[in-house]
């Protein structure tokens, strides 16, 4: 091609360029949001993010294509960005619909709060409205600016790459679950095409010297190489590592700590190899109560809903909530719990039920009276100290077998069932009660028999199995498979009900604590509960005593049973095996759900899953440090590598060759080598500054340079004294650098991070 036709294809290739490298950014985009909508329900606000981000990055390239300068490029696209926002959510308020003005900048505080409730309250997947969606609107916008300027400004691909990981990462921190692998290749592919479209890019603009075919393949190889040890990484090793011990808590307070769930996906939790405490119960009651912090009443099939609707707020001394509405021929008894929470960041407060009177809460907190929870708009269950008043229903076992269930006072949802109920819920629910005479008579019969010997509790089998969840589908699965953990005997007993026609709903909270061994004062007792007692139980209505729980969880918490007035004993619960433990001091609870426990009721190695269980630990924390120690080499190993490839060609005689390990080696140990800086200023600086023998670095210097304009790029006659002369100005530069320099050049060797091979030549010196 001659001089003047590689003149005119110039623009057109740095336009195509220019082009595919902003559609590279759009595609590292949409590909990195598709894990947040694990988190975030796709919607209007999707639309919105996708279309900012590619007016955004469309607006950059058209400055960039007129050849303005970058920052023009920077600020066009703020612009755009802001009037992008300012049209889609403020235009009420905004000069023309789409310019900000005061009001506007005045109604972002609002949007932010509104974002933030969202996030605090609602379950995955969260339906965005308007001030989530605001700013995850805003948020993909500023992403695609900065990428934008990450890539075709500064020329960084690669650092564009981490900043699009971490954004797909934040869903599965925020919520654990497994790897979706084709996210995972989709952002993988994107990046590899980042990386592979600037270093043509950079071939093609820095003139012949670039068009050596060897050094091309090479990046891209190296690229290649980056991204498959990535996704290998992600596919493979990080599900071999241990999870830890706490989750970072959605809450206001800051740190780590352990939160409350409230979509039943408890399983998480209760699989932390870590058992922290998270509160401590004095109660003047006889053994520790059940702590309820959210109930769910509404279930569309999938999901149970936590519920919302009225509120007031929590008064300092006043009662909260009016006395439950119990006959006046029921008992009931009163207690007063105090409750310390320590590592339990959570909007919902545990509090024990029917709650009347709450006192000592730090904040604004607001009481639900259709549920007697406490929830909190903005603060935290960490650190705080209450005192919750208690009035506790105890009817005789011939009263509550004389009530029937419901009420006119409760609405649709705690009855509704979704029109594909699989038949072997119903089948089941009728076979099992079949011989039972009243509504409370079946309740019994099915607690009875999902505590038998045909259900074993287990964490484990239902993510083996496939049927971790609550829907449905999950619930008819655990009645075949007939092994899981609170989550499914809860949905199960509660959808089983209202196949009977019972109003029934599920409550997440903690099961009774363990007695701590402290002295008793006052009649008090004081209880531990753990990060491993968190619970899922169901609730049923009676008429004239209320919501009475339920414990179907074979071989956890306190079955529900009630005495004979008849015998003369007292309206209370029927004391349990489990009430008696809690009791005992030092006696260890058998009730809470531990890591590994696999064994069904009366089996005797349980104790034998957890050992086992434990003993794995450390073998996964070996995997994880060997993984560690091994990524941490990746730099060193890759570097030698990518030497160990050049050694061959310089000793062929590729002169290019020779001067990019020089210029890799001198970076590595911290010497400045800038992309704009000519090979005979580096050269100059080496001997001057560095010590370099002038006969070596001259004799790369010249061979470099008769390779470019000669486009003679492989001369074998000079490639044993090439290579020996790199190697000498390897061997200088490494001593006249410090024993820190040399190490951290063989640990985090700078040269990897180069953007290109060397910078364009002067042309020689013409004598005469």
């Amino acid at each position: 091609m001659s001089g003047a036709d590689g003149n005119a294809a110039r623009p057109v290739r740095r336009r195509r360029d220019l082009t595919l490298l902003a559609l590279g950014v759009f595609a590292g985009i949409v590909a990195a949001l598709v894990p947040v909508l694990s988190v975030i329900a796709p919607g209007a606000w999707t639309v919105g993010a996708v279309t900012a981000a590619a007016a955004v990055l469309a607006s950059g390239l058209a400055v960039r294509l007129a050849r303005l300068p970058a920052l023009v490029a920077t600020l066009v696209e703020l612009v755009v960005g802001v009037l992008l926002l300012t049209a889609i959510f403020a235009r009420s308020t905004a000069l023309l619909g789409v310019i900000p003005t005061p009001t506007t900048l005045a109604s972002i505080p609002a949007l932010f709060s509104g974002a933030a409730e969202e996030i605090r309250l609602g379950i995955a997947p969260v339906a965005a409205a308007t001030g989530l969606s605001f700013v995850l609107v805003a948020a993909v916008t500023g992403l695609a600016i900065v990428l934008d300027h990450v890539v075709l400004t500064a020329r960084m691909p690669l650092l564009a790459g981490v900043g699009l990981v971490a954004v797909s990462l934040i869903p599965t921190i925020a919520i654990p679950a497994a790897v979706d692998v084709p996210a995972v290749l989709a952002l993988a592919v994107a990046i590899l095409f980042l990386l592979r479209m600037d270093v043509r890019s950079r071939t093609r603009a820095s003139g012949p010297q670039r068009r050596i075919g060897p050094r091309v393949w090479g990046a891209s190889a190296t690229a290649i190489g980056i991204a498959a040890v990535s996704v290998l990484v992600t596919l493979v090793a990080v599900p071999l590592l241990p999870q830890p011990g706490l989750r970072f808590a959605s809450g206001s307070g800051a740190g780590f700590g352990t939160t409350i769930n409230p979509n039943l996906d408890l399983g998480n939790d209760l699989r932390q190899p870590r058992n922290i405490d998270v509160l401590t119960v004095n109660t003047t009651g006889p053994s520790a109560p059940y702590l309820r912090a959210v109930t769910l009443s509404r279930f569309d099939g999938a999901v149970w809903q936590p519920d919302s609707g009225d509120t007031v707020a929590v008064p300092g001394d006043a009662p909260v909530f009016d006395p439950p509405p119990v006959d006046s021929d029921i008992a009931v008894s009163t207690t007063t719990t105090t409750i310390k929470v320590g590592e339990l960041d959570s909007p919902w407060l545990p509090v024990p039920s029917p709650a009347t009177k709450v006192t000592g809460l730090q904040g604004e907190w607001l009481g639900m009276p259709d549920n007697r929870t406490i929830v909190s708009r903005s603060g935290s269950s960490r650190n705080q100290e209450y005192q919750v008043d208690t009035t506790v229903p105890r009817p005789t076992l011939e009263q509550i077998r004389a009530r029937s269930v419901g009420g006119s006072e409760l609405g649709d949802a705690v009855r509704a069932l979704p029109d594909n109920v699989p038949a072997i819920i119903g089948d089941t629910a009728r076979s099992v009660t079949a011989g039972a005479q009243t509504p409370y008579d079946q309740l019994i019969a099915l607690q009875s028999w999902f505590r038998g010997s045909q259900f074993r509790y287990s964490l484990d089998a239902p993510v083996e199995a496939g049927f971790d969840g609550a829907g449905m589908d999950a619930v008819a699965r655990f009645l075949q498979e007939r092994t899981g953990y609170c989550v499914h005997f809860a949905s199960a007993f509660a959808v089983m009900a209202r196949t009977l026609d019972m109003p029934s709903r599920i409550v997440v909270g903690y099961l009774p604590g363990t007695r701590s061994g402290s002295v008793e004062q006052q009649g008090q007792t004081d209880y531990t509960v753990t990060s491993s007692q968190l619970h899922a139980w169901p609730e049923v209505y009676f008429r004239g005593i209320g919501w009475v729980p339920f414990e179907p969880t074979n071989s956890l918490g306190v079955p529900t049973s009630f005495t004979s007035g008849s015998t003369g004993g007292s309206s209370t619960t029927t004391t349990t095996p489990e009430q008696r433990d809690a009791a005992t001091p030092g006696a260890t609870r058998t009730d809470a759900p531990q890591l590994g426990d696999q064994d069904g009721p009366g089996a005797t190695s349980s104790g034998v899953g957890a050992a086992t269980a434990q003993s794995a630990v450390p073998v996964l924390v070996g995997i994880g440090v060997v993984i560690l120690l091994l990524l941490a080499a990746a730099p060193g190993v890759l570097r030698a590598w990518r030497r160990h490839s050049r050694a061959p060609r310089i000793l062929a005689g590729d002169a290019v060759a020779a001067w990019a390990e020089i210029r890799a080696e001198a970076v590595d140990l911290g010497i400045r080598a800038p992309d704009a800086e000519s090979p005979r200023a580096f050269a100059a600086r080496l001997v001057e500054e560095h010590g370099v023998d002038a006969d070596d670095v001259g004799l790369a210097r010249e061979a470099l340079e008769r390779a470019v304009y000669a486009e003679d790029g492989v001369d074998p006659a000079r490639g044993p004294v090439l290579a020996d002369a790199v190697e000498r100005i390897r061997a200088r530069l490494r001593a006249g650098a410090s024993a820190a320099g040399r190490v951290r050049a063989l640990v985090l060797p700078r040269s990897l991070l180069l953007r290109g091979e060397p910078a364009p030549v002067e042309a020689p010196e013409r004598v005469g």
